[in-house]
């Protein structure tokens, strides 16, 4: 046993050589990254996000080549022939050229989205008839949640259109509906009255960008004056902020006896 091992000394060295460099230049690519990752984030700004994004995705490529050169080297050095994996090899490659070509696309499509920046970790985007926040960027997939908590696995290529909702900045719209016989003029002023309060206190002073602006009717109802207002907020405020100035609508509406009003139907009876 012992000459056996002794005879095969040579070999297990050098394997061993083999793996702890292929594992050192994993460990350093990682390291390297994670700090370039840490110095961006420290500058601040979206590019952290994208460093992140593109790390999530190119380590995951780097650990499939190293195990495939790793088992090859080391193949080569026990002198076991590599033949049948060059022959595995071809098989796939062309099996990927004709019976997994949307695999190829959507690897390629992945590849596109992280370097066009089109949406990151973290963003609610709308994709192929789903919406929610990004969770991965997979190569081949793009896993997002919705609100109620549901996971969509999205192949990167069959993403046609992406709406990213939360990119820079959002815009939060306020419509409002009130009676026909509401002032639409003094109506008006006081919804913006109210939005400029909202976004002159500490609370929401951050997180509204420009001051609010009054768009004006937007459309006669059956039942109510639609007047369109506009707050241009952070990019992931958009809903906390819309939900927010319609309660204090609501408030100050009820407060100056304005009247939001609800559907509702007259009945003509005719006599005889």
């Amino acid at each position: 046993m012992i000459e056996a091992l002794a005879d095969k000394a040579p070999e297990l060295i050098r394997s061993g050589v083999v793996v702890v460099s292929l594992l050192a230049f994993y460990l350093m690519v990682s390291r390297l990254s994670r700090r370039f990752i840490q110095r961006v984030a420290e500058k601040g700004g979206d590019d952290a996000a994208r460093a992140t994004t593109m790390w999530a995705m190119l380590r995951r490529l780097i650990v499939v080549v190293v195990a495939l050169v790793m088992v090859l080297t080391v193949a080569g050095v026990w002198g076991i022939s590599t033949a049948p994996f060059l022959a595995v090899g071809s098989a796939v490659g062309v099996a990927l050229g004709f019976g997994a070509q949307d695999l190829v696309k959507d690897v390629i499509a992945g590849f596109f989205i992280l370097a066009e920046d089109q949406y990151r970790i973290g963003d609610v985007i709308q994709v192929a008839g789903v919406s929610g926040a990004v969770e991965d960027i997979r190569p081949r997939v793009t896993v997002l949640r919705d609100l109620d908590g549901n996971v969509h696995y999205v192949p990167n290529g069959k993403i046609d259109v992406t709406t990213n909702l939360t990119q820079e900045f959002a815009q939060a719209v306020i419509d409002v509906g009130v009676g026909y016989s509401a002032d639409i003029d003094l109506t008006m002023d006081v919804v913006l009255d109210e939005l400029t309060m909202m976004s002159l206190e500490p609370e929401w002073s951050e997180r509204i960008l420009e001051e609010p602006q009054m768009l004006g009717v937007e459309r006669l109802g059956d039942s109510a004056v639609v007047i369109r207002a506009l707050l241009k907020v952070d990019a992931d405020q958009r809903w906390p902020t819309r939900r927010e100035a319609l309660r204090r609508i609501k408030k100050r509406l009820d407060a100056e006896g304005i009247e939001i009003p609800f559907p509702q139907m007259t009945v003509h009876r005719r006599e005889g």
